[in-house]
Formats: C-alpha cells, structure tokens, sequence
C-alpha cells in the first residue's frame, strides 16, 4: 500500500443476508478505489448505493463478504486504527443532557486525553464550530443544525487524520451550510483526509477533490471532479478588449489586435447533470462503467 494512500479498497464486496442465510441485498460490487492522503474524497449515490456500507466497513463495524478494505496499511478490521480517524454520522446520538463543553470532555475522556489537553481541545473546537455562545446549554436545546456542528467537533476532538462525514450539512441553512464547507476545506489545509458521503451535489462539488459514484453497489464512476465535469467536445474562449473584425477570426485576431484573452478551455458541465446522467446510462446498461474518467 503506497504512503500517500490512506484508503484502499480491493475487490470489496458486501451482501446482506437474511435469517435463512439466503442473499437479501448485494449492497457492495467487487469495489475497487483508493483514498490518497491530503485530499477530500467524496462518495455520491442515491440511496441505497452502498455509500453508508462502505463507509462501515472502513470503521470495521461491518465485515465484508470478500475482498478487503485496508486504512493506514491494516485491514479495517482492526478497530485499533480507529483511534487516527474521526467520524460523523448522518444522526449523530449524542447524550442529550449534556452541555457542549461536557459533551467534548467526555469523549476526550474516551481517548485517554489529558484533562489539561481535553480543556485546550474543547475550547479551540467549540470556537471553531461556532458554538462560544451556547457552549453550557445542553444538547436537547439545540436545533438540527447546532446538533451538526458539535457533531462535527465531537469527531475531530481526536486530531484525527483522517475523518469520515456523511451527510454534513444535514439540517444546516445556508450560512451554516457556508460555514461547515470552509471547515472541511479547511481541514485540508492542516493535511488531514476527508471522506465525505452527501445528496447534496452542490457541496460536493465546491469542496472533493476527487469522486466516486455508486449506483447499485457498483462503481459508476471515478476521477477528479474538475475533469470529470469538462465538456471535452467543446472549446470555450472569454475575451476581453476585442472589437467585432476581431472577433471572427478568434486566435489570429487576438494577437494581432493585442486583445486580452481571459480563459480558454474546455467548459464544465455540473455534476448534477453528470450524476443524472451517470445514473439513467446504468439504468440502460446494468453492471458496465459508464466511462473511463482521465486524471483519476
């Protein structure tokens, strides 16, 4: 397993079984992608996709049916390498009568943390999430998006490396919504990894670096998002001080007329659209990669 590669999934599948031992649900499909160090990876699906499964199965709280998961070089199921990862749920079960400050104590506690180093955390988190002002109400006072954001700092008390979100900006308004992605971006900066699952194609798309989609349980797509969203079949040039003689002959006449050319390039697509896409071509050709994706 290369160093610069924290996650790496081999042939990974994972069936649900009922009481009988007869297959229910083939959640997983011979999964294949790696999760390199330093960057925000983003798992995207509709429901039912096999997002939450994997990400169960890198915690080590599911075992897969065959193949392997491997975190920081182990498999994932030894659960001692939990202790370098921080993890979000999409429902976080936090205990209710608890304050903020006592709910970050506590699970510093869990980690065997200081109590000098659990009180710096605490403080530094809670200012970081935005929560100074409600730090002693308890926990069943807070809104759906307050609840969020102590989530969020609960899975980074830690000082993990690599951290797990899914779905976190559940609940969040457009402020709060601002706010979480410039903490997961800002994640980056200090050299952690993020794994983050989300519906939300917009965020998505603002913050990974690269994506993987599922549909089915099965690897539809790959790639860098910026490449994956490149219209490669048509070129789009933005111009500026150009008069109109100028403009019909385009790259002669820029030069030539010393006009300023802004960007020239492929145009990108969203990944809305790219996800809708991806999803009706798998409707219409089940278990075949949609495409090969460049840079991946």
């Amino acid at each position: 397993m290369p160093d610069d590669v924290i996650i790496e999934a081999r042939n990974l599948t994972k069936v649900y079984r009922d009481f009988w031992g007869r297959q229910k649900v083939r959640a997983l499909k011979a999964l294949d992608l790696e999760v390199r160090r330093g960057e925000i990876f983003g798992l995207l699906g509709p429901n039912g996709s096999g997002k939450t499964t994997t990400i169960k199965l890198i915690l080590g709280l599911l075992f897969p049916t065959s193949g392997q998961v491997l975190c920081f070089g182990r498999d994932a199921t030894d659960v001692t390498k939990n202790e370098r990862i921080g993890y979000l749920p999409e429902e976080s079960y936090l205990y209710k009568f608890l304050s903020a400050e006592e709910t970050l104590d506590f699970y510093g506690r869990l980690f065997k943390m200081s109590r000098r180093v659990r009180r710096q955390r605490t403080a530094d988190l809670i200012d970081q999430v935005g929560l100074t002002r409600a730090k002693k109400r308890q926990l069943r006072e807070y809104s759906k998006g307050m609840t969020r954001r102590i989530g969020l700092a609960q899975a980074l008390i830690n000082d993990p490396e690599l951290i797990l979100l899914d779905e976190p900006t559940t609940g969040l308004d457009p402020l709060g919504t601002r706010d979480m992605k410039q903490m997961i971006l800002d994640l980056r900066e200090q050299g952690k990894t993020v794994v983050m699952c989300s519906h939300r194609l917009d965020d998505v798309q603002d913050v990974c670096d690269r994506i993987a989609i599922l549909y089915e349980g099965e690897l539809k797509e790959l790639g860098r998002v910026d490449s994956l969203l490149k219209v490669h079949d048509v070129t789009e040039i933005h111009v500026r001080k150009l008069n109109e003689k100028a403009q019909q002959e385009i790259r002669q006449i820029i030069d030539r007329e010393h006009g300023e050319l802004v960007s020239m390039g492929n145009p990108t697509t969203t990944l809305e659209r790219l996800f809708l896409d991806i999803i009706a071509e798998s409707e219409l050709h089940p278990g075949r990669r949609v495409r090969g994706a460049k840079d991946a």
